[in-house]
């Protein structure tokens, strides 16, 4: 579960951090959240620091819960400012425009799961709290 929801927030997370995999940066995220979202500037870097940094701390299982916490409040601020005009399914026929926020549901429900039973037994958490 971690390291599945890590990778995939990786990539999009490098993609806003960075601009890799298609990405438009940090810059470019940042205008994007800023003016077309209307998320405030110190909110939108926080989002974008929490998906990237984040899916590192989930990848390693580094500070595992406050990981996951970034994370699903980035996905339910998803659907409430942008996805949940468009509705709950993908445009899987393009016959609308953006997406839907079952993907972001999905992702809420893996973070309750990762905030509830911690990181597992292959973690930088499980470690130090054997010490």
């Amino acid at each position: 579960m971690r390291l599945v929801l890590g990778l995939i927030f990786f990539v999009h997370g490098a993609q806003l951090a960075l601009g890799w995999f298609g990405g438009y940066g940090f810059a470019g995220s940042m205008h994007f959240f800023t003016t077309v979202v209307g998320i405030p500037p110190f909110f939108a870097a926080i989002a974008i620091l929490s998906q990237f940094l984040g899916a590192i701390g989930l990848l390693v299982g580094f500070l595992t819960r406050i990981a996951a916490l970034g994370i699903a409040i980035d996905m339910v601020v998803a659907i409430f400012k942008v996805h949940i005009a468009v509705g709950f399914f993908m445009n899987w026929y393009g016959q609308q425009k953006g997406e839907g926020y079952e993907f972001h549901l999905l992702v809420i429900a893996l973070c309750i799961l990762l905030i509830v039973k911690g990181a597992g037994a292959l973690s930088i958490d499980r470690a130090i709290a054997k010490k």
